[in-house]
């Protein structure tokens, strides 16, 4: 083993030369392969024969590879290299991704559940990264960057645990491209694609062109989301760190601010709301958090990042219409468009370069401040706009879009699409127990379409039905009183229940 020698900060990141050499570097994919293998002994992967079989299958071919680059080494007498880069770009996103899961399970258990899942995608990534690198060059640099990866990719899509292997086969996909697809960018090789982004798209392709969105909990995910109490407070919040840092203040303020934008022109023009309950789903403010605002695939100019974040929305927007269109889930409206995006960044800069554009950058205006002065700049643009969004239940936990009255007098109002999306609620509410939604569901059936009832509501609900149809787009609601839930009726506007509460 080579010697350790002394730390050094290299701009924002924390570097230590390197740490190991020869051969027996191989002993690092060594460890987390056989951390990996260590996994069968938990009981929920034994007890489930696919599992058990997927990790024995992804350990195996680890320690085959591992085997096979050490026989190459020894023969070729070449030298491997570990040199430890700890880069602040890493351990920020994996901070805020981890607090995003951690604050998530606890209102959703399956993410808790899915721990040792979790666990087993860093091992594998951990091996499977450092055994590409070595078998096309000397060094790897080890550090954070497979928890941020992985950490992102478990955001937003999961196999279920008989499809399990497809998992694994999306975190190699993600660092292959890494890897494997580069060009040169302002003088330096660099990689494409977003590691992350890059396999959910491909993925998520190949699942819609399958017709097999049944085999991930993606559906589950990007609904469970909205479950804990002020989850856009909670994004807003954990992403100011790397908007400080690393300037990504203008790709997610416009991707927000032109998704609300619209969403407030369609209300305006049609009476309900495009995304349904709420004016930006909380899986997309996520993902214009957490996912396409990676700083290494994504424009250098400020006025660049302003127009990329733009174009996130609007294709979030656009894929959000065709998907629904046509009859297809619609959670993937987040994930397709990223690697095209990363894609136009070289056109984008060149544009926003131009002559006619040039004047437009905001950077040229706070030229004269520090980079981090001007990204405090932004941030407190963001933080203007968010509270203002908030105030007016743009974004939070308040947005009427999710409590089914307001859906009601649409339907009565004869709002276009308003009547499918009542009988899509009193459906899954009725499949949860309320006898009223169950009544509903059979006035609809018994009316085919374009001949039912301008009213839907042939009774009021009943207190019993109240646990159930009062959650709008949250979870379960447990330990609400009497007078918690009438309240609660009162407030999404029930008929009648703010009488029955004076009363």
């Amino acid at each position: 083993m080579g010697s350790l020698p002394v730390e050094a900060v290299v701009g924002d990141d924390l570097q230590v030369g390197p740490s190991a050499t020869g051969t027996r570097t191989l002993a690092l994919p060594l460890a987390f392969a056989l951390g990996l293998a260590a996994l069968l002994f938990i009981d929920s992967v034994r007890q489930n024969a696919v599992l058990f079989r997927t990790f024995a299958g992804a350990a195996a071919a680890l320690l085959a590879w591992n085997a096979v680059l050490l026989a190459s080494a020894v023969r070729s007498g070449r030298t491997l290299t570990v040199e430890i880069v700890l880069r602040k770009q890493h351990y920020l996103q994996a901070c805020a991704q981890g607090s995003v899961l951690l604050y998530w399970g606890w209102y959703w258990r399956q993410v808790y559940d899915s721990a040792h899942l979790i666990a087993a995608q860093l091992l594998f990534a951990y091996a499977f990264d450092m055994l590409l690198t070595w078998s096309r060059r000397d060094a790897y640099v080890l550090g954070f960057g497979p928890f941020p990866v992985i950490f992102s990719i478990n955001l937003f899509l999961w196999f279920k645990p008989d499809w399990f292997y497809l998992q694994f086969f999306m975190v190699a996909v993600g660092f292959a491209a890494k890897e494997l697809i580069r060009w040169d960018q302002a003088g330096r090789r660099v990689h494409i694609f977003n590691p992350s982004s890059f396999p959910l798209a491909v993925f998520s392709l190949a699942l819609l062109l399958t017709g097999r969105s049944d085999l991930t909990w993606g559906q589950d995910i990007a609904s469970t989301q909205f479950y804990p109490p002020h989850m856009y407070l909670m994004l807003f919040l954990i992403g100011l760190p790397g908007q400080y840092f690393f300037g990504v203040t203008t790709m997610t303020m416009s991707a927000v601010v032109t998704t609300y934008l619209f969403g407030l022109l369609y209300y305006a023009a049609t009476g309900i709301y495009f995304f349904y309950d709420s004016y930006i789903p909380i899986a997309v403010f996520l993902g214009m958090h957490l996912l396409f605002t990676g700083p290494s695939t994504s424009p250098r100019t400020d006025l660049g990042r302003v127009i990329f974040g733009a174009l996130y929305g609007l294709s979030t927007v656009a894929l959000y219409a065709l998907l629904g269109n046509l009859g297809l889930p619609t959670f993937y409206d987040k994930l397709l468009q990223v690697p095209v995006l990363n894609l136009s960044i070289t056109l984008i800069d060149r544009a926003v370069r131009s002559t006619w554009l040039r004047r437009l950058d905001p950077g040229t205006v706070g030229r004269w401040l520090a980079p981090r002065q001007r990204h405090l700049a932004y941030m407190s643009v963001w933080a203007i706009i968010f509270a203002a969004m908030s105030a007016a239940q743009g974004v939070g936990d308040s947005h009427r879009g999710q409590w089914l009255p307001f859906w009601l007098r649409a339907c009565e109002n004869g709002r276009e699409h308003a009547c499918s999306y009542v009988e899509n609620i009193v459906s899954s509410d009725c499949d949860r127990g309320s006898a009223w939604a169950c009544k509903e569901v059979a006035i609809f059936e018994a009316h085919p379409e374009g001949d039912r009832p301008r009213s839907v509501a042939s009774a009021p609900p009943t207190f019993e039905d109240y646990p159930i149809i009062l959650r709008g787009s949250k979870g379960p609601m447990t330990n609400l009183s009497r007078a918690g839930l009438e309240a609660l009726a009162c407030r999404e506007g029930w008929p009648g229940t703010c009488d029955a509460q004076r009363r």
